[in-house]
């Protein structure tokens, strides 16, 4: 089938908004890395029944050693470490320079890929890629509705916005996803993409129950199980993220170049705003819209 690949990431990134708003909104209620643990748990046996049914295998048992080696270490890079950073980044300079900064991915990955699998990208796919980012740019980049008071205020904000711990966090965030999913491509190989994913999932469910441990956060974890209203939003969230989400964009890598399938991958920011404004009933500026055409242009450029 013609542009498979990028019709998986664009699905992957229409998972991905879904499950960021349940996310989100569950995060808000028991904390994120109770989130984090649960949604793979849930997961994990949401690929159980699914690979028991499609391949009557319901464990990766088939997977060869090389692929458990890749698609572990794409796990810990991706799930566990890129995560990690991308958070405490959020706590330093902000959840909009953050995702500004995350939208360095699509490039990371295409340079992480050239190095590792080889590939290059066409001058078009460039240029669909920088008119993707620069349209998600202007989305993330829109101005704040509450105003500060007095210059000093306005001198703590930029300087925390621009915090060189914060930034290189984020980086280490969106050099993280990259590296995972170049790392996925490299194991997965012909492998089944949602037993590969499901490798990836087992992964980040040890490597979030040691942090959990570690920090002695499992209390939250036992509370976040007793609140109905965030398990509902928490297992929304898994079948389309970990589940559905991670399992397309590993169909995506399977048929197009990383690079693109990130890229095509990116464009959450923009695709979270018809809901904003349908269900949570926010404003939108003329920028967020102009951001908006500017990417779905991109991503067209990618078809072409």
């Amino acid at each position: 089938m013609a542009y498979f690949g990028e019709i998986a990431a664009l699905l992957t990134a229409v998972f991905w908004t879904v499950t960021s708003m349940a996310f989100e909104s569950a995060g808000k209620k028991v904390g994120s890395l109770a989130v984090n643990l649960i949604r793979l748990v849930i997961a994990f046996f949401i690929y159980a029944v699914y690979t028991q049914v499609t391949r009557g295998m319901w464990f990766p048992f088939d997977a060869s050693a090389e692929s458990w080696m890749w698609l572990m270490l794409s796990g810990l890079v991706g799930f566990v470490i890129g995560d990690l950073l991308l958070f405490q980044a959020f706590v330093i300079i902000g959840a909009r320079i953050s995702m500004l900064i995350m939208a360095m991915t699509p490039p990371f990955t295409a340079f992480i890929s050239y190095f590792m699998l080889g590939e290059v990208l066409s001058p078009m796919n460039w240029l669909g890629m920088a008119v993707t980012l620069a349209g998600i740019s202007m989305v993330i980049l829109k101005r704040e509705n509450k105003s500060l008071q007095g210059e000093e205020a306005i001198r703590r904000r930029l300087t925390s916005a621009y915090s060189l711990p914060g930034i290189l966090l984020a980086l280490g965030g969106a050099l993280g996803q990259a590296a995972g999913l170049v790392l996925s491509k490299k194991g997965m190989g012909d492998y089944n993409a949602f037993a590969a994913s499901q490798i990836r999932v087992l992964t980040g469910i040890v490597g979030f129950a040691v942090l959990i441990f570690v920090l002695k956060r499992y209390g939250r974890v036992w509370g976040a199980l007793k609140n109905t209203s965030a398990m509902k939003r928490i297992t929304l969230g898994s079948f389309f993220g970990p589940f559905l989400g991670v399992s397309f964009s590993l169909l995506s890598i399977q048929h197009t170049k990383a690079g693109i399938s990130a890229t095509i991958m990116s464009i959450v920011p923009v695709l979270i705003i018809p809901p904003a404004i349908l269900i949570f009933k926010e404003k939108v500026n003329w920028k967020e819209i102009a951001g908006a055409a500017v990417t779905v242009l991109g991503v067209a450029i990618f078809f072409l």
